[in-house]
């Protein structure tokens, strides 16, 4: 066999080497407060893009706390009951910092779960995927962290607030 021929290999795995599992740990909550969607409309009835304008909320947890300041918005994309989020928000913190929250995710629910949404009724989480990936951007040491760490955020609606969990990847 010469230099240029490619060769395939499989991978192996190590009986000696424990491989990490994920843990997540819990960093805060967001409660952000909407006016109503904003039907913008989109290249077919099947893909519609809405916005949502964010109005304030707060921020509560064991690493971060503060408020959501007005002015902030999704930009969300259904297509065909899949929906593509894209949020972005400014939290100030209660000692004074700023941090930037951008925030993609997808929601998604069977027919009788979105029906029983629309109607109002409070849905367990448990029954649908609202799931988000931020991305913190901020100059605060004390929340840089923030910056350089993986999360991963568990949402729901609760009377009209929209309630996500933010958890660190370790």
């Amino acid at each position: 066999m010469d230099d240029h021929t490619p060769t395939t290999s499989t991978p192996t795995t190590s009986t000696t080497t424990n491989l990490l599992e994920p843990r997540l740990e819990f960093a805060f909550e967001a409660r952000v407060a909407v006016d109503p969607p904003i039907r913008v409309g989109g290249p077919s009835p099947n893909e519609v893009l809405t916005f949502i304008a964010i109005t304030g909320g707060t921020v509560a947890g064991p690493r971060v706390n503060g408020v959501i300041l007005p002015g902030g918005g999704d930009w969300y994309t259904d297509r065909d009951g899949i929906v593509t989020l894209n949020a972005r928000y400014l939290v100030s913190t209660h000692d004074g910092a700023f941090i930037d929250i951008a925030n993609r995710g997808f929601w998604r629910a069977d027919e009788g779960v979105t029906r029983r949404l629309d109607a109002g009724e409070l849905v367990n989480e448990s029954e649908y995927y609202y799931r988000t990936s931020p991305v913190f951007t901020t100059e605060a040491d004390e929340y840089r962290w923030l910056t350089h760490t993986v999360f991963v955020g568990l949402a729901r609606e609760e009377h009209g607030i929209i309630c996500i969990r933010f958890f660190a990847l370790d």
